[in-house]
């Protein structure tokens, strides 16, 4: 038994820590970073787990294969609503994981990425000229950050866009936290494959050149996956595909209205921007709270602490990119910063798989709209996302 394992709290605490309104990070999380072993915690729903905060075990439990996503889909894992996401490739292991993310994998690397470079260049042109025409006040979500995303995932998929609206409230109830039952998730998620089988017939009846009909032949030609992976599968770069990257375009304005200094050096030295993209990354704590919980498939010892076979670990990883044992000033948003491994797309086999393609995203946003508007600046309160696993506004009002 280790020393650590002696200390462990005797009651769970409750978690998440973080608010939804405002992007701060709990100071619970550097009381938890400054203390031996790990932190016992309890979620709304699903049984009490363990709680990694720092850098150096949160890599660890992210990349060791002895600790399992799919474990979770036979016990009643930690969670923040009644729901269960209870497939997907997020649910797996190696080896099913590989073999659904090699068939996706290519149509995101870096190399293919940046054809779309170009076209997302004009996208945000267009947009930033419809604002200037309309003029201030304008949402900066509804009008910029979410047509980036979802018109770049649109044309990926061969989704039409004029269903946005669809797939915008199904992509909320699958993100919630809120006071959906369980029987209401299950509806909402049911709607949304439905919708994704239909498109999946249309594109069978008339293949076209998009990642969806790629999918479709690795399923009826090479019988590399079943019906429901393939439903999933473009559900999952559905709703993964636009959702973060909608959220954390108006967070990172956010941020850097609120450090003039940064945001200034940012605009008189553009070829910061890709770096500080990757700060904006490590310093926006994007989540509520830690999820998808890795189960322990033996005994492993994390920071001092006993993880036993069968328990669960939840990775902060909005805490593990503040700690201090890795970072200098981790506090401080600096976008200068030299280049760092930071935890914003996770580690491991479930590193994100459209990385290459959110960074992008940010940086032709962010770069645009700060370099057409010197004086962009908030006309208004900002409406928060509630009740959902990612953090940001859901209306945010400016002017230039």
């Amino acid at each position: 038994m280790t020393t650590a394992e002696t200390t462990v709290q005797s009651e769970a605490i409750a978690y998440p820590f973080n608010s939804s309104e405002g992007l701060g990070l709990s100071q619970a999380y550097q009381e938890a970073r400054n203390r031996p072993g790990l932190v016992r915690v309890r979620m709304a729903y699903g049984e009490p787990a363990w709680l990694v905060t720092r850098y150096a075990e949160a890599r660890l439990v992210l990349g060791d294969r002895r600790f399992s996503r799919a474990a979770a889909l036979h016990r009643d894992e930690p969670r923040q609503g009644e729901g269960r996401r209870n497939s997907g490739i997020l649910t797996m292991d190696p080896p099913e994981h590989t073999r659904l993310r090699t068939l996706v994998a290519k149509a995101f690397t870096v190399h293919q990425v940046e054809k779309l470079r170009p076209s997302v260049r004009q996208l945000t042109h267009e947009l930033l000229d419809g604002l200037e025409a309309a003029g201030p006040p304008a949402d900066l979500v509804d009008r910029y950050a979410l047509p980036i995303p979802v018109g770049v995932i649109c044309r990926l998929l061969g989704v039409p866009e004029e269903d946005r609206p669809k797939f915008r409230a199904w992509s909320d109830a699958a993100l919630s936290t809120s006071s959906l039952s369980a029987e209401e998730f299950d509806r909402n998620r049911d709607e949304l494959r439905a919708y994704m089988a239909g498109l999946i017939e249309i594109h069978r009846a008339a293949p076209q050149d998009d990642l969806m009909t790629s999918l479709i032949e690795a399923r009826d030609a090479g019988d590399r996956l079943s019906e429901l992976e393939l439903v999933d599968l473009c559900v999952g770069i559905l709703v993964a595909g636009h959702e973060t990257t909608a959220t954390q375009i108006p967070n990172f304005v956010l941020t850097l209205l609120d450090h003039p200094g940064e945001l200034r050096r940012l605009r008189e030295e553009p070829a910061l921007l890709n770096g500080a993209v990757e700060e904006l990354l490590r310093f926006v704590p994007l989540g509520k709270g830690a999820s998808q919980p890795r189960y322990a498939t033996e005994d492993i010892e994390v920071g001092g602490q006993l993880v036993r076979a069968g328990e669960p670990v939840l990775v902060a990883v909005g805490s593990a990119n503040r700690d201090a044992l890795r970072f200098d000033e981790p506090g401080k948003l600096n976008v200068a910063r030299p280049a760092t491994q930071h935890l914003g797309f996770g580690h491991g086999v479930h590193h994100c798989l459209g990385a290459p393609l959110a960074r992008l995203e940010l940086q032709e946003a962010l770069g645009a709209l700060i370099t057409r508007f010197p004086g962009l600046c908030l006309t208004g309160d900002v409406v928060w996302k509630d009740q959902m696993l990612v953090r940001g506004p859901r209306v945010m009002p400016v002017g230039w």
